[in-house]
């Protein structure tokens, strides 16, 4: 019976090899120990530099990370709101009802006509859309109206389109950087 291996980077193990958690009857003592060393040398750092040997892989000093302090701080609350925004944006049903109102207002039943569904559906997408404030409305006799409720979402919405438009060159750039 033979055994398939392939190449691995050291500590990683093979099927059939014995766990490698400590504590474990089958797993080798030597595993661990090399598992807990530190690095003794920073990546790149050739032998004998000031990062070498000294168990600590500094790759970038406090200069660049002086434009972390320019960054805002967002409040959890301020993050759950967006995440909330991008759930009920995320289906593809609201998102083309969002797109149709970033010409402007529509009523329920221009939305409904255009999407080719029921005003019951559009009204409770409506709904939704409403509810996390992404939408606004106004009643004008029996008619009411849908609008973006500002130019945030409006920005947001192109933006995410022509997000999706552009080519994937960046996968390539990442190829080209080793990551």
């Amino acid at each position: 019976m033979t055994r398939s291996t392939t190449h691995m980077t050291s500590g990683a193990r093979r099927s059939g090899d014995p766990p490698s958690h400590p504590g474990h009857p089958n797993s080798h003592p030597r595993e661990h120990e090399r598992a807990a060393k530190p690095r003794l040398e920073a990546p790149g750092a050739p032998s004998g530099s000031p990062q070498a040997g000294s168990g600590i892989a500094e790759v970038c000093g406090p200069e660049e990370h002086a434009r972390r302090a320019r960054v805002a701080n967002v409040s959890d609350d301020q993050l759950e709101r967006a995440a909330s925004i991008f759930r009920a944006a995320g289906d593809v049903s609201r998102l083309k009802l969002l797109h149709r109102l970033s010409d402007g207002e529509w009523c329920v039943t221009e939305l409904a006509e255009a999407a080719g569904v029921g005003l019951s559906t559009v009204s409770q997408q409506l709904r939704l859309l409403r509810a996390e404030r992404i939408v606004a409305r106004r009643r004008a006799g029996k008619h009411i109206f849908y609008s973006l409720a500002d130019s945030h979402v409006s920005d947001l919405i192109h933006s995410a389109i022509e997000h999706a438009a552009e080519p994937h060159n960046h996968e390539k750039q990442d190829d080209h950087d080793g990551t």
